[in-house]
């Protein structure tokens, strides 16, 4: 019996790994555990353990991190706080392998707690760029601790390997949040406008954005240019997701949720809107706006048009149903206008999406039964061989 343990601290990342946890919860051999923690315990970012335990899925430990604020101080202290209090939950459940999906300061210190604790890893969405958020470098770095690979397209795959791990152990199974599009029960038009308390047929964007970690630029005045550009579309509702627990997330959550009592017909505001809810209203969405990964990875296979703003998501592979600007009101109108067109619309309904692969749950799964975990923790470097200057 192999003992999995995931790792959770987002309702993004969650959002993602759900049906890969149902699944092993599912599989003979394996026994499903969880470490619940970051922004899922914070009631200023929705509480969203909740969607953990009505998922029918165990939390088998619950760890605190998160400061008041969400300074560059309050981060240091909460990946502090991680790597001493993950530890002693890795050392109570005892798991043979823990997953980490993607790049956030909470799984870095995950990474760092199981490298101490001997625990392997497997890391998902690794060799990925987003050259606008710390979160890159993070990436690269859980890469290094982990010990097998699931990379969502084969360039990412290339890359992870050039980060000097062994081919054998780096899979390209495509994305967990492709899968989901394709396996949730999306509800339908009616049902969105229901739940979101919308006319019948109003049109509407659904917006996120997460503040830009690296940028000179303040996210609130992003944020302000943003909210000027969507007023050029009085036509349509903007429904808003809350930004994450990164440096200056709470700032721009108090300017939505302000924003969303002074436009109540206008915008919609919600921390959290849980993932079957989030992607049945992209389906009926003109378009969805921000700098969310979501946007990126999942949305084109909705054939949805997504405005891309700014740096945060630089560096991604794209769909041709990706539209990218600069973080300025003209150029954000500029590209909701094209997105909106009957021609660009046009072309993401048939847009392909490179994150797109058949059986991304299944690939990990058969993955981990066929590997020796314990083997796992004995690391090659493996050096590519170089033909350029200076070799």
């Amino acid at each position: 019996m192999k003992t999995i343990c995931f790792f959770t601290g987002t309702r993004a990342e969650y959002g993602l790994l759900r049906p890969l946890m149902k699944a092993v919860q599912a599989t003979p051999g394996m026994r499903l555990r969880t470490l619940v923690t970051g922004a899922h315990l914070a009631e200023s970012q929705g509480h969203t353990w909740r969607e953990i335990e009505a998922d029918g899925l165990p939390i088998d430990e619950r760890v605190e991190i998160l400061q008041d604020g969400s300074t560059d101080t309050s981060v240091c202290t909460a990946m502090g706080l991680g790597i001493m209090r993950y530890g002693e939950s890795l050392k109570r459940l005892a798991p043979d392998l823990l997953v980490i999906l993607g790049d956030r300061f909470e799984a870095l210190a995950a990474a760092a707690a199981a490298t101490v604790c001997k625990v392997p890893i497997a890391h998902i969405h690794g060799g990925e760029l987003t050259l606008g958020a710390m979160d890159d470098a993070f990436r690269h770095a859980i890469t290094k601790m982990s010990h097998l690979h699931f990379t969502s397209t084969e360039a990412y795959r290339r890359r992870v390997i050039q980060l000097g791990e062994a081919p054998a152990r780096v899979f390209n199974v495509g994305a967990l949040g492709v899968e989901n599009i394709k396996a949730l029960p999306l509800a339908s038009r009616q049902q969105v406008e229901q739940r979101l308390e919308l006319p019948p047929d109003q049109p509407y964007f659904l917006v996120t954005f997460h503040p830009a970690t690296l940028d000179a630029q303040p996210p609130r005045e992003q944020l302000e240019a943003l909210l000027g550009a969507l007023d050029a579309f009085p036509d349509h509702v903007c429904v808003f997701t809350g930004a994450n627990a990164d440096p200056g997330g709470g700032e721009l959550n108090r300017l939505l949720a302000l924003s969303a009592q002074a436009r109540p017909g206008r915008f919609r505001f919600s921390m959290s809107l849980g993932v079957t809810l989030y992607l049945s209203s992209a389906r009926y969405a003109s378009a969805v706006i921000g700098n969310s990964s979501s946007g990126i990875i999942e949305i084109p296979s909705l054939g949805v048009p997504t405005v891309d703003i700014g740096t945060r998501q630089e560096g991604r592979i794209r769909s041709d149903s990706v539209l990218h600007c600069e973080p300025d009101a003209a150029a954000i109108e500029a590209a909701i206008a094209t997105a909106i067109g009957v021609d660009f619309r046009k072309l993401a309904a048939s847009a392909s999406n490179p994150y797109d692969r058949p059986g991304t749950s299944r690939s990990i799964i058969d993955a981990v039964l066929a590997s020796n975990l314990e083997a796992l923790r004995e690391k090659p470097f493996h050096d590519v061989e170089c033909t350029g200057p200076g070799t």
